[in-house]
Formats: C-alpha cells, sequence, structure tokens
C-alpha cells in the first residue's frame, strides 16, 4: 500500500511538472510584438485578409501584430521564411493554398517542407475562383464555351499568374474534364491577364472574384461560373462549374495562419481560440464577404487535413498535365 501510495504521487509530481511550463507559457505570451509574415505583395488578395484579422488580433493579445510582407517565388521565399523561424510564437505565417500544398510538387529545390516544418493554426477563410472569359466572344454560360473551344482546337488563349498557378491548374482540370484544347499563356500577374484579356490576346481565364467582379460588372468580361464544389454565398447567382456538366470539379481559393513547427501547444491554442472569436465577428465576416470571401475558422487538425487532401488532389491534375516542376 505504502508503495503503491508514493508510487501515485510521484506519477502526480510529474504531472504537475509536465503542467507548469504549459501554465506560464500561456500565461506569459505575447510579451512582445508578433510578425505575421504574409509572403505576398501588399494589396494583394492575402495582405488585405491579413491585415483585417492582425488589426483584431492585436487587440486581444495586448500587442502589436506587424504585418510584414516578404513577395516572391509564388510565396514560397516567406513560407520558408517562417518554416525556419524559431517556434516562440512570435513569427507567424498568413498564406494561400499554394505555397502549402501545390509548391512540393511544382519546385525541385523547394526550401521547406510545409507538412514537417509548419504547425497549423486555423484556416481563416475560402474564395471561389471565377471562370471569366472576354465579353466579346458569342457565349454566355460555361457549355457555351466548351462548344466553342471544341470547334477551334488550338486556337483559344486562357491566362494565369505562372506555371503552376492556382488559376493554371483550375484551367488544366477543367480542359482535361471537358476535353477541350487552349494554349496557356502566364503573366506576371493579374493586371496584366485582365488587360491581355480586354485587349482581345488571351479570351479567357481563372480569377480571384475580387479583380474580376468589377471588370465583369463594366461589361469588359462575361462571368461564366464559379469553381466551388457548390453554389457560393458570395455569388449565390452564379452557376457552379461542376453543376455545368463537370461533376467533381472544385478549385478553390484559401488562406491560413500557421506557425513553425514545435511553437508550444499552448500558444497554438490561444492563437486558435483567439482567431475563431475574431473571424466570427460581425464586422470581419462583413469585411471578408466584402472581398468575396466566406469566412472559416477551423481547428488546427481540421487545417492539416485539409492541407493533406488538397496537395493529393492536386499532385494528380499536376501529373495529368505534365506540369514541369521549376528549379
Amino acid at each position: 500500500m505504502v508503495s503503491r501510495r508514493r508510487a501515485l504521487e510521484a506519477l502526480a509530481a510529474c504531472a504537475a511538472a509536465g503542467a507548469m511550463p504549459r501554465i506560464a507559457i500561456a500565461d506569459t505570451w505575447p510579451a512582445k510584438p508578433i510578425r505575421m509574415i504574409v509572403p505576398f505583395p501588399a494589396g494583394s488578395s492575402p495582405d488585405l485578409i491579413a491585415r483585417i484579422v492582425t488589426e483584431k488580433l492585436a487587440g486581444v493579445l495586448g500587442q502589436p501584430v506587424v504585418v510584414e510582407n516578404r513577395p516572391g517565388a509564388g510565396g514560397n521565399i516567406g513560407t520558408g521564411l517562417v518554416a525556419k523561424a524559431a517556434p516562440d510564437g512570435y513569427t507567424l505565417l498568413f498564406t494561400i493554398n499554394g505555397p502549402l500544398v501545390t509548391a512540393p510538387s511544382l519546385y525541385r529545390h523547394l526550401s521547406y517542407d510545409p507538412m514537417k516544418q509548419l504547425a497549423p493554426v486555423t484556416l481563416v477563410a475560402t474564395s471561389p475562383n471565377v471562370l471569366v472569359v472576354d465579353a466579346r466572344l458569342p457565349v454566355h454560360t460555361l457549355r457555351d464555351f466548351v462548344a466553342l473551344a471544341k470547334s477551334r482546337p488550338g486556337v483559344l488563349n486562357y491566362g494565369s499568374v505562372g506555371n503552376g498557378s492556382a488559376a493554371h491548374l483550375a484551367m488544366e482540370q477543367l480542359k482535361a474534364m471537358a476535353g477541350i484544347d487552349m494554349q496557356h499563356v502566364p503573366y506576371a500577374g493579374f493586371p496584366q491577364i485582365t488587360t491581355a484579356m480586354v485587349g482581345g490576346q488571351v479570351q479567357a481565364g481563372f480569377m480571384v472574384p475580387a479583380i474580376a467582379m468589377p471588370l465583369v460588372t463594366a461589361g469588359k468580361l462575361r462571368l461564366l461560373a464559379v469553381t466551388s464544389s457548390g453554389r457560393t454565398g458570395v455569388l449565390p447567382s452564379v452557376p457552379t462549374v461542376a453543376e455545368s456538366g463537370y461533376p467533381g470539379f472544385e478549385a478553390i481559393s484559401w488562406q491560413a495562419i500557421l506557425a513553425p513547427a514545435g511553437t508550444p501547444a499552448p500558444i497554438v491554442d490561444r492563437l486558435y481560440r483567439e482567431l475563431v472569436g475574431i473571424i466570427g465577428s460581425d464586422d470581419v465576416r462583413d469585411k471578408m464577404r466584402a472581398q468575396y470571401f466566406v469566412p472559416a475558422g477551423t481547428a488546427p487538425a481540421s487545417l492539416r487535413q485539409t492541407m493533406v487532401s488538397e496537395k493529393a488532389r492536386w499532385d494528380k491534375v499536376i501529373r495529368a498535365a505534365n506540369v514541369q516542376p521549376e528549379d
């Protein structure tokens, strides 16, 4: 009995000792400003959403949360910086899906492993892409567009923001499912694509709604479909690619917050809890919807699963389209 009691006392002491660092970390963090690395330029969609969220996050944490733009290599430079940062809760990543799920298959010498070197915190928001065409084309539905492309194999051009970009892979997925042949024309960014489309150099492209919709409203581009699996609340009257004849098609953009792997669990847990409250607040939700984003706020484990499943799905598209990795 004595030995058993001593054993139980020893276990309790160990448990208490193990809990103390966790409690201390949760109580003392953050003690200084936090960097939120956005691996895309100022004014980009992830930058805009990051600033909406970090303004509120700074208020609840009691420390400045400073957005730091580190663009380059499709988001890989800034993402790699966070992957190699100290796991102390003072460097975080706000990024889109590309650097997390497609970059490992598109770059031969990627400087980081997103699955091993980054700890998911939460999925912040999702958004459908939209398929738009030159308004001068004689098409008003996706079925019309596919019929036109089939009647002119290899003649129509589509634009994207680069080899392996979300817009490129989404169109390659549609090409495979619809059995059409179009030429890919990569550009440096969406402003160049929209200029080329309005000017008639390219006839189609997948874009983020915030960029495409002003041109649709102005009558310069025509909106044919959204890429979500079901109709979205941000564009409820627009049919999906899936319901337009291609079931199973999906190509959404999403934005997430992650930390360096090894960041103490109490810090990740607190970040997640605070962020869920922020993302769920009415003013933040309204600001996100104004940018055509649907607020999310999923648990870290759910974001991890999203990364795994999205990587597997896009790997298939990359292989089928024979998209060659870059150095």
